[in-house]
């Protein structure tokens, strides 16, 4: 089967430290599961205006007023950014809920036997982490301000 091609049964015994199919896509999907809680957690904050970019220098008009004053030019960094961050999240999440779901489904063994079951576990937790975040920074964009 193609699944068994890609995480390669091991018929020994396998050392507590070596890096077999199934923990390196386990580790490739917890990488991407990290990738996005950061990546949403970040946009989380800057769409509630606890995390702003700092203006350059030159970008307002000086008069205080108008979208051409650097409060604007921040405002809406902050939510062309905040909605990019979005979408990183959602799909690096689901990326790795659908890896990790995958070596899970895939494991012949319990943890300890090489199969990455038990990094196939925290793919899933970390994927539905980033999605969750990624979900909440759409919605707060989608609310009028």
């Amino acid at each position: 089967m193609f699944i068994d091609h890609l995480l390669a049964a091991q018929a020994d015994p396998v050392a507590a430290y070596a890096m077999t199919t199934g923990r390196m896509w386990s580790l490739i999907a917890a990488g991407l599961g990290l990738a996005g809680v950061a990546a949403g957690g970040l946009a989380l904050a800057r769409s509630t205006g606890h995390l702003r970019r700092r203006a350059t220098p030159g970008t307002g008009t000086g008069t205080g007023t108008g979208t051409g004053t650097v409060a604007g030019t921040v405002a809406g960094t902050v939510a062309a950014t905040g909605k990019r961050g979005a979408v990183v999240a959602l799909v690096a999440g689901v990326t790795s809920i659908v890896i990790g779901g995958w070596v899970i489904g895939a494991a012949k063994g319990g943890p300890g036997t090489g199969y990455g079951i038990v990094g196939g576990y925290l793919d899933l937790i970390l994927g539905l982490a980033a999605v969750v975040l990624g979900v909440l920074v759409l919605n707060r964009a989608r609310r009028p301000a």
